[in-house]
């Protein structure tokens, strides 16, 4: 084996200084690779699992073995589903409109169609149709596991019952679970079929109650035309308008007869005033009135004088002219001369009077156009005034008879309404229809044994390691090389396993007799590590302790001490526990005399030495018990005492009480070169071991570092691999047998 002095010395730790003990990645704590301390790594956290396996193992099977009792011990839960498809708009049978829009626009609409399907009003028909050996079959497994009690059939219902809308569709599925199978299926299809019997009558019921509604209008209504119509009537008797309209037309004919009558009675009457005003100008001047057209006959003035003025002179023409021709023939005297002169005078004086007759017609034609224009002017005046009288009778009539039209339009729309709605009301239309009718299922859907137990075993699991966690997390004894390290804030210079059935002189004397190759390999090890450091390497006296008892103070003073002996140093071992002396019995030797004897001045050192209990290994035991062990510690003679021995030992091993205890190793620390501070593996609270190694640590004396004592081979033969594997066990084995008396191999 290559001796400690010839290996390398590895870097210095950051966290620690000169003392940050070993970089090898011993115990947990240390990154692949990294080798820092204060930091966690993954195999911490399998060490503390490993370490709590039974912990898993038992709430595992707690939380696993709960799980399959409860689902073997739970009712079987049978599940049906009924489908139903919601249309969009209620089938069109005739082209009525429906007093309820029940048309489906958005997903608000969808969502109401559901919540009406979970409505207390479908809960509570299908509890009442469940009836007779059907209800019998409801209450049955309920009966018998005492669950019914005072809890209604409506309230299991609708635990039971679940409305699942299918996503992007108008598709809605009614579940149902129940203990029967065939009650499930039966009690799935009743809440579809409640669910489309429940909108036909709320439809049924709405459009009824529409028409009692539209009934009462119409009733008022036809109240309201009734009185409007008996006021048209009263209106009419009141003002003899029997037929406003025919009344109307008459008036409006007979203006327009008499404005026609009054245009020709102008017309004659100008005609008849220019024809007199002619002859009257004529006759005033003298002048003869046959120049005038109508007077000669040539135009018409009345049928008769013109007619003989125009005969009497034609007459007087021909007289004229008979008697001229009689001119040649007689003389004036001849009596046929004379009878025509007599006759043309008598004609003249005919004529004369026929020319007055005829202007008196003129005359007597002009008045009267005179007198029917002033009667066609009258007529048209009265006829017009009774034409605005009607109009002011129709404005008012009109606002009768406009009333009475609308009202009885509206009564006519309310009657036509009416009957339209009460005949949709008979006819049955549905806004829904059932796709899939719920069947007896033949699988039950709870217990769900697969997953059950599966959760049973992933949450057995999961809680195990969160309690292994939980007890790790309030478990605070130091254990790993992140408590030493980072809690108690000391460099872990070396690991012992732990050591079973051995007893006590045994293990004291281990990296000797050979017992466990394993522990004496660690403590050569920590040899080692005391040798690589400066401080460690020339220190000549080293004070040992612990936290509490049993850690194994004395078993890490002695075996170290035995290290360094085999390794050919002049080694001394001192029991300065003057309370609880423990290194004789190490050793099996007598405790008579010792330190208290050599401090007490009635013993030399020499005299109280056992020297070679082993080559170059001397022990001095405390020589019994004091009763005032900090006044020896504390005198002068211990100093003068440990001054001497440690000229004469190149190392000088002291055990003292636990630190925690008592204080005697403070009072030692500052004769020492530096001290070493064991803590036993899964025993000290980690407060209690951080107190103590403030104090070392504190009191100016250079700390050495912490080491791991008792480690469980169990643990470590799996996270110490590198350091406890177990072809290096055997590796030892054989060494043993090849040379059992060489501790350095």
């Amino acid at each position: 084996m290559e001796s400690p002095e010839k290996q390398q010395t590895p870097p210095k730790s950051s966290n620690y200084g000169e003392y940050a003990g070993y970089n090898a990645p011993y115990g947990y704590g240390y990154g692949t690779g990294e080798g820092g301390a204060g930091q966690r790594t993954f195999q911490d956290y399998v060490l503390i699992l490993r370490e709590r396996a039974w912990y898993i193992v038992a709430v595992f099977l707690v939380v696993f073995s709960t799980a399959l009792i409860v689902t073997l011990s739970q009712t079987k839960i049978y599940q049906s589903t009924a489908s139903v498809q919601v249309f969009r708009r209620d089938p069109v049978i005739m082209q009525t409109q429906a007093v309820m829009d029940n048309e489906v626009r958005s997903a608000e609409d969808l969502n109401t169609q559901v919540k009406v399907l979970e409505s207390e009003a479908i809960v509570q028909k299908v509890a009442d149709r469940l009836t007779g050996n059907d209800l019998a079959m409801f209450k049955a497994p309920y009966e018998r596991e005492g669950a019914m009690g005072k809890v209604p059939i409506t309230a299991i219902l609708k635990r039971n019952r679940k409305v699942v809308p299918q996503r992007l569709s108008l598709m809605i599925d009614v579940q149902y679970d129940h203990p029967d199978p065939v009650v499930a299926a039966k009690v799935a299809n009743l809440f579809a079929d409640e669910y489309i019997a429940y909108n036909a009558r709320v439809r049924i019921d709405e459009s009824m109650k529409a028409v009692e509604d539209l009934k009462v209008r119409a009733e008022e209504q036809r109240k309201k035309v009734d009185e409007i119509a008996l006021k048209l009537q009263a209106y009419r008797e009141k003002n003899n308008l029997v037929s406003l309209d025919e009344r109307k037309d008459i008036v409006t004919e007979k203006l327009k007869a008499l404005n026609l009558l009054l245009t020709q009675s102008a017309s004659k009457l100008a005609e008849a005033q220019v024809r007199w005003q002619q002859v009257k100008e004529r006759m005033d001047a003298g002048k003869s009135l046959l120049d005038l057209p109508y007077i000669s006959g040539q135009q018409s003035a009345t049928a008769t004088s013109t007619s003989l003025v125009s005969q009497l002179n034609q007459q007087l023409a021909e007289q004229e002219i008979s008697i001229s021709q009689l001119r040649e023939r007689y003389r004036d005297k001849h009596p046929v001369m004379i009878a025509a002169l007599n006759s043309l005078a008598q004609t003249k004086a005919q004529l004369q009077r026929a020319i007055s007759d005829a202007a008196s017609a003129v005359k007597a034609n002009y008045q009267t156009a005179e007198s029917d224009y002033q009667h066609a002017r009258a007529a048209l005046a009265t006829q017009e005034a009774e034409s605005l009288e009607l109009d002011r009778y129709g404005v008012e009539y009109s606002n009768l008879e406009r009333d009475y039209n609308i009202n009885d339009q509206l009564l006519q729309h309310i009657l036509g309404r009416m009957r339209e709605t009460s005949m949709t009301s008979t006819i049955e239309t549905q806004n829904a229809r059932i796709v899939d009718r719920g069947l007896v299922a033949s699988k039950p859907i709870s217990p769900n044994v697969p997953l059950n137990l599966g959760l049973g075993l992933v949450g057995g699991l999961g809680l195990g390691l969160a309690f292994a966690f939980f007890v790790a997390y309030i478990d605070d004894r130091v254990k790993s090389s992140y408590d030493i390290e980072s809690v108690i804030g000391l460099p872990l210079i070396g690991i012992i396993p732990e050591i079973k059935k051995m007893e006590g002189p045994d293990k004291a004397q281990i990296v000797v007799n050979n017992a466990d190759r394993q522990v004496a390999e660690a403590f050569l090890t920590l040899h080692s590590s005391l040798r690589l450091k400066d401080e460690s390497k020339n220190a000549k006296i080293f004070l040992t302790t612990s936290t509490i008892p049993g850690e194994g103070k004395s078993f890490m003073t002695t075996n170290i001490a035995l290290t360094f002996a085999a390794h050919g140093e002049k080694v001394l071992v001192i029991d300065c526990d003057l309370r609880k002396p423990n290194i004789h019995k190490s050793f099996r030797l007598e405790n008579l005399k010792g330190v208290i004897d050599v401090v007490t001045g009635t013993a030399k050192a020499d005299d109280v030495i056992v020297r070679n209990v082993y080559p170059n290994f001397d022990v001095m035991t405390t020589g019994g018990r004091a009763k005032n062990p900090t006044q020896i510690l504390n005198s002068k003679n211990f100093e003068l005492m440990l001054s001497d021995l440690k000229k004469r030992y190149d190392r000088i091993f002291i055990d003292t009480p636990p630190l925690a205890a008592v204080s005697d190793a403070m009072i030692i620390l500052p004769l020492c070169d530096g001290s070493l501070f064991t803590i036993f593996f899964n025993k000290v609270r980690r407060k209690a071991a951080q107190f103590v190694a403030h104090r070392l640590t504190d009191a100016n004396v250079p700390n050495f570092g912490a080491i791991l004592n008792g480690l469980n081979l169990a643990v470590s033969g799996y996270y110490y691999a590198q350091y406890y594997d177990k072809t290096y066990k055997d590796y030892y084995v054989v060494m043993a047998k090849q040379d059992p008396e060489s501790p350095d191999r």
